[in-house]
């Protein structure tokens, strides 16, 4: 199972976290983000990150020209698209050779259907919960629901993952692809606990989340 940390805003914490050595870092493009880098990212602590970490930019809603520069310009191998961007924005991307994670947001009532137009133009979901923000809300989804995912298409996991509540992973039958983290290993929005994240990398070594 692969770890993706996202909300990195800092740059001595980026290096703590990358030393860590997760799969992906994930730096947020959203000007309604307490997380968002956009005016502040540095490009040389991205730059300097081991080549085995994907970095990956999260958007909302963003014109893909300007996905498309800011990836470049930074060195993103990996856009997360947490809006309403069509399944033609989505290939717009891929084509350029991005990988594409695209975000549902999860209630009670989701219709897994909605994926479906989504298939082909992008690597990965991104099942999240349905709250106020787009995204970063710290709640847990009833992941019961993923009882009616029936795609093959590989997902991450998200929502309000603790080092508590990230057993139940473990009771899945379909496991996800990747546990996405922020603020339930945050010492405040955009600053990870380091500790924490060390002690959940441990975890997936040691496989205690796959049984």
């Amino acid at each position: 199972m692969k770890l993706k940390v996202c909300g990195m805003r800092q740059p001595e914490n980026i290096q703590q976290v990358a030393a860590l050595q997760p799969d992906y870092l994930g730096f947020i493009f959203f000007n309604g983000s307490k997380r968002d880098v956009s005016a502040s990212i540095n490009s040389a602590i991205l730059a300097e990150l081991p080549a085995n970490i994907k970095k990956v930019g999260v958007f909302v809603n963003e014109d893909p020209a300007i996905i498309k520069a800011l990836a470049a310009e930074h060195g993103l191998q990996v856009v997360q698209l947490h809006g309403g961007e069509s399944p033609s924005q989505c290939l717009e991307l891929k084509e350029v050779g991005l990988e594409v994670v695209k975000v549902f947001s999860v209630g009670e009532d989701f219709d897994f259907s909605s994926t479906e137009a989504y298939e082909a133009v992008c690597d990965y979901f991104l099942f999240d919960t349905k709250g106020k923000e787009h995204g970063g809300n710290g709640v847990v989804f009833d992941w019961q629901v993923l009882e009616n995912y029936t795609s093959d298409k590989p997902y991450f996991l998200s929502g309000g993952l603790n080092l508590e509540n990230i057993k139940g992973i473990n009771q899945l039958k379909k496991k996800p692809f990747a546990i996405d983290v922020n603020s339930g290993f945050e010492l405040e929005p955009g600053l990870k606990d380091v500790t924490k994240v060390q002690q959940l990398v441990a975890k997936l070594k040691s496989k205690i989340l796959e049984g």
